[in-house]
C-alpha cells in the first residue's frame, strides 16, 4: 500500500475515535471514509487491534517529532526545555491518545492496544511490523524524551560522563510537563515551572 493512502486509513481511524468510542469504530467506516475496501484495510493491519496499534505508534511518533523541533528552537537550555515541556502539555490537551500514552490512563472510549509486542498479522507488510513492536509506556516516553533532549543540548562528541547534571535536568522537565499534563498549572503555566525549577541551572 502506498504511504498516502495507509496515512489516510489512520487518519480515517482517528476521526472516527473524535466522533465515538473505539469500540463503535466499525472498520468498514474507516475503509469507506479513506476510499479504500474493506480487505485493503484488512490487507494493511492485519485486524483493528493491529489499526489501534498503528494509530498509536503515528501519535507517539508525532509527539516526539514535535519534542524534536522544539529542541531545535533557537534559545539557551532553559528555553528549548520549556519549549519541549508547552508543546507536551499542548498535544496532552488536544490529543487523547498522547495524553493516555503519558498518564498511562486509557479511558473506555480509546484503543487500548497490549504495549508489548505482538506476534505479526501481517508479516508481508513491512509497516505493520514496526506497528507489532512494543509501544512506548510513560516511562518509556520520559526515557526517550530525556535522552533526545540531553543528545541536542549536550551537543556531538559530549561524553555521558559529563552530562549527568543535564541529564537530571532533562529529566526533572520531562516530569514536570507530565504533572501539568494530570493537574494543569497555575499562572506562569508549565514554562514558569521549568524557569524555577532550571533557575540555578546555567544557560
Amino acid at each position: 500500500m502506498m504511504p498516502a493512502a495507509r496515512e489516510s486509513l489512520l487518519d480515517a481511524a482517528y476521526t472516527a475515535l473524535a466522533r465515538r468510542p473505539w469500540a463503535a469504530v466499525r472498520m468498514v467506516d474507516v475503509a469507506a471514509a479513506a476510499g479504500v475496501s474493506r480487505q485493503t484495510l484488512y490487507n494493511e493491519f492485519g485486524s483493528k487491534e493491529g489499526l489501534a496499534r498503528a494509530l498509536v505508534r503515528r501519535e507517539a511518533d508525532g509527539y516526539l517529532a514535535g519534542v524534536d523541533r522544539a529542541l531545535a528552537a533557537g534559545g539557551d537550555h532553559r528555553e528549548r526545555l520549556m519549549a519541549a515541556a508547552e508543546w507536551t502539555l499542548a498535544t496532552a490537551r488536544d490529543n487523547a491518545i498522547v495524553r493516555a500514552m503519558l498518564t498511562g490512563c486509557w479511558s473506555e472510549r480509546l484503543p487500548s492496544p497490549t504495549l508489548s509486542a505482538v506476534p505479526s498479522a501481517s508479516a508481508a507488510v513491512p509497516a505493520q511490523r514496526r506497528a507489532d513492536g512494543p509501544l512506548p509506556s510513560p516511562g518509556d516516553l520520559v526515557a526517550l524524551v530525556r535522552d533526545r533532549a540531553v543528545a541536542v543540548l549536550a551537543g556531538p562528541g559530549v561524553a555521558r560522563a559529563d552530562t549527568a547534571d543535564l541529564v537530571s535536568s532533562c529529566e526533572l522537565v520531562v516530569r514536570l510537563a507530565l504533572s501539568c499534563v494530570a493537574a494543569p498549572p497555575g499562572q506562569g503555566g508549565v514554562a514558569g515551572l521549568v524557569r524555577d525549577a532550571l533557575h540555578r541551572q546555567p544557560a
